[in-house]
């Protein structure tokens, strides 16, 4: 895939199968305008091409995680600054300039509310007015929904301001997680027996409510289950810092310097300050349970005892 944060740099002569818009998350809305260019480029011998307004401000994605998401799924990914030039556009400017000269659009995908150009004077029925002019084809994409409510990225916001990382999930269409270098910490865990793994977001990076969760941890391309926090530790630092600290149910590895990616799978709990590190080692080893709950891990464990036991009584 090839990717572009420079409009500038873009150099294609190929026609293309186009979709615009900001993209935040790649949800299942997202996707279901990406499958259509998809298509229609496999169909016609187009170049697919996402054309994503980077606003420069929170979100669901880092940019480097949207680029992942989609480095199989298309041939171009155009990340866009939302410069004052591109904000003052006039809209029939930017169908001329960016869609028909620049991107040679044979095919435009957008949803029904997609708005553009100068005060956002441009939209959907503009769209189908300069279609035949500059010679693209215009589909407007039906809204993905779920439980009667549109899907967007303001109500996985809301959802993952809960906790409620199994919504995200339905809504996403995939796990949301976080990922990054593991860093070194204070190693307090170590020391109370469960070595943890400290993970910064990436910059403007949503999270999801500080509390702990039920996660997988993706490390040296091998996937584990385990326990995480996200927030600051106010028990153990004055830092206020930002982590997901994860317990990795069964790696004894040295992860330092190493990238891992992290999937919230369920929440347990808010995030609490105790009164003594006793306190919280007693609170975190029924986290631990807990995630060995989620994952059905303890069951394996008696059924591994038991196995043992009858083996030794032999």
């Amino acid at each position: 895939m090839q990717y572009i944060t420079d409009l500038s740099a873009y150099q294609g002569t190929k026609r293309t199968a186009v979709t615009l818009g900001k993209f935040d998350g790649l949800h299942r809305g997202h996707q279901k305008l990406i499958d259509r260019i998809r298509s229609r480029a496999a169909a016609e011998n187009l170049e697919s091409v996402v054309f994503a307004f980077d606003m420069n401000r929170e979100s669901l994605m880092t940019p480097e995680e949207k680029r992942h998401h989609l480095e199989e799924q298309v041939d171009t990914l155009i990340a866009c600054p939302f410069t004052r030039e591109i904000r003052e556009m006039e809209a029939e400017a930017f169908i001329r300039e960016i869609l028909s000269e620049k991107l040679h659009a044979a095919y435009i995908a957008v949803g029904s509310d997609f708005h553009f150009g100068h005060e956002k004077r441009g939209d959907v029925k503009m769209l189908a007015e300069y279609a035949e002019q500059y010679g693209y084809i215009l589909e407007i994409v039906e809204k993905e929904k779920y439980q009667e409510r549109v899907i967007s990225s303001t109500y996985i916001k809301e959802a993952l301001k809960e906790g409620n990382v199994e919504l995200a999930e339905k809504l996403l269409g995939y796990r949301y997680k976080t990922a990054g270098v593991v860093e070194h910490g204070k190693q307090l865990g170590r020391t109370l027996g469960f070595p943890t793994l400290n993970v910064a977001p990436g910059d403007k990076k949503i999270m999801p409510r500080f509390g702990v969760y039920a996660c997988d941890v993706k490390l040296d391309g091998v996937c584990y289950h385990g326990i995480g926090n996200v927030g600051i530790k106010p028990t153990v630092s004055d830092e206020k810092r930002l982590l997901t600290e994860v317990y990795v149910f069964g790696y004894s590895g040295n992860a330092y310097g190493k990238y891992a990616e992290i999937e919230f799978c369920g929440f347990e709990r808010p995030e609490t300050t105790f009164h003594s590190v006793e306190e919280l080692k007693e609170q975190v080893d029924k986290d631990i349970l807990f995630g060995k709950n989620y994952f059905g891990e303890c069951e394996d464990e008696k059924v591994s005892e038991k196995s043992a036991a009858e083996e030794s009584g032999k």
